[in-house]
């Protein structure tokens, strides 16, 4: 597991997304292609040793360079030039444009997918119970040792479970194996193809491939240029953000940080979450209890929720229809702060197209994770121990604070609905990471959830496994554990509104 690690993957997209960054924030931009074009080679030099060529280190370091931009990737067939479209990126106003996820392929090493083979930890044992289990005759003792013929091969696995040795290694495509909804294909080179008809955006094939192959389009540079213009500015903060920039940063480091780097404001998601968690609390007793609705789907989780539209369009209607606590929470702004721009921080990449639909594009105008948002702060070099507010966030609850884990949703709304409706009793089912997801919902449609509060989360340990994060889950976990016991108030109160927020 490589999540939370400062691997050379890591480093390299924080390379990559600092250099846009700064370009975004820079005073003059007359030279802008020439700064782009030199990128590559400043960060690429002839000592690099994590390729195997600086030609094909860069070629890599170029795409990342569009997708960190906005833009998409160059098709290979013909001649692109690296900085083509860049005039349509060049305004604070550009949303991401699907497919958001993407493979490069000069990154893309076309791991095998899905084989079987013998290692040398082999003994040629004489049991050999790998050759008699095979129902295919696929194992055979070949100078002294198991060999496995791939033709005959139906790669059942029965050879792995019976080996004493642990010899026979199960070779499976990362991304493949990470994706959920078997969105991994292969193109005619044997590389790495997402299928977007599949795809549901949750960015686990991107953070699992151990070559950096795939990424995700940023819009980095265009809030660096609009907050270097001077823009109201207006940052929501998804609460999974405590641990995300170091151990000891608190909420009032980090909106000190924000105000240095030139935001207006801040708000706690939590208190969106907040929002939604009452009026889920109601309609469950209103709709659920009384049998109106089999069931309530929550849809907090864009990936979750995209889930269910394009794979059990049958019981799309029983996804909840509240605003998503970034919704609530930006149309709250944009009510007390009209001519702001209103900027969603989080652990989410899949909240980035959630924002470009166009019911929410009015409200949301940009999408960042705190994995972008460390590179921003390293592009102007904020040491946010240096920084410290007089106040922390808005006061949201624990049960919003809470939205950030597995099962944190549906705790929100269980403890709301034991708060304003004590006699009523709560069906509660919840699944993290997409293949679990797909089986809920399977049980959903065929009736045997009805009564239930149903929460999915796109990511397995919920939003502080986002692809967009900056340490381990556990420890993720455990940090907003503690920054939901420590919540002044445990629950909303039962007729809070969005204005109150504030």
């Amino acid at each position: 597991m490589m999540r939370g690690l400062n691997t050379t993957v890591r480093k390299l997209r924080n390379e990559v997304f600092k250099e846009i960054a700064a370009l975004g924030f820079q005073e003059n931009k007359e030279h802008l292609n020439d700064d782009i074009e030199a990128i590559p080679y400043k960060m690429v030099n002839d000592e690099t040793t994590y390729r195997e060529s600086v030609y094909r280190a860069r070629a890599v370091v170029r795409e990342r360079l569009r997708l960190a931009m906005g833009l998409s990737l160059r098709p290979e067939n013909k001649p692109v030039h690296l900085t083509a479209g860049l005039e349509d990126s060049n305004i604070s106003e550009k949303y991401y444009e699907p497919p958001l996820m993407q493979v490069i392929p000069s990154a893309c090493e076309a791991c095998e997918e899905n084989t079987y083979e013998v290692s040398n930890m082999c003994k040629g044992c004489l049991a050999h119970p790998c050759v008699e289990v095979c129902p295919k005759g696929a194992v055979s003792m070949r100078k002294g040792r198991s060999f496995i013929d791939q033709e005959k091969c139906i790669k059942c696995g029965k050879c792995k479970a019976v080996c004493p040795y642990d010899a026979i290694a199960k070779k499976e495509r990362p991304c493949a194996k990470a994706c959920g909804v078997g969105a991994i294909g292969s193109d005619n080179c044997g590389r790495a193809e997402i299928q977007n008809d599949k795809c549901v955006s949750c960015g686990m094939c991107m953070v699992h491939c151990p070559f950096g192959a795939i990424s995700d389009k940023s819009q980095i540079f265009q809030l660096a240029k609009s907050l270097k213009e001077g823009n109201e500015i207006i940052a929501e903060v998804a609460p999974a953000f405590v641990g995300q920039f170091g151990d000891n940063i608190t909420a009032r480091n980090l909106k000190a940080a924000l105000k240095e780097m030139g935001f207006s404001d801040f708000y706690e998601v939590a208190l969106g979450a907040d929002i939604g968690a009452i009026a889920e609390a109601h309609h469950y007793v209103d709709k659920v209890t009384t049998g109106e609705l089999p069931f309530l789907l929550t849809s907090c989780c864009p990936s979750w929720a995209m889930l269910a539209k394009k794979y059990f369009p049958d019981i799309v209607d029983q996804v909840s229809e509240e605003l998503t606590p970034m919704v609530a929470t930006a149309r709250t702004i944009k009510k007390e702060h009209p001519n702001a721009k209103v900027v969603f921080i989080g652990p989410c990449a899949a909240k980035k197209l959630e924002a470009m639909r166009t019911t929410v594009r009015s409200d949301v105008d940009f999408v960042i994770t705190f994995e972008e948002l460390q590179a921003m702060f390293d592009a102007m070099e904020i040491d946010l121990t240096e920084y410290e507010a007089e106040s922390s966030f808005h006061n949201a609850t624990g049960a919003g604070r809470g939205y950030a884990v597995s099962g944190g949703v549906a705790k929100a709304i269980e403890d709301c609905i034991a708060e304003y409706y004590p006699e009523v009793e709560v069906k509660i089912q919840h699944a993290e990471g997409l293949a679990e997801c797909k089986k809920m919902l399977s049980l959903a449609k065929v009736g045997r959830l009805n009564g239930h509060l149903v929460e999915g989360m796109g990511c397995p340990g919920g939003c502080v496994a986002g692809a967009g994060t900056n340490i381990p889950i556990a420890k993720a976990q455990k940090k907003v554990e503690t920054f939901v016991s420590g919540s002044s108030r445990k629950v909303p109160p039962k007729e809070l509104k969005e204005i109150e927020l504030k």
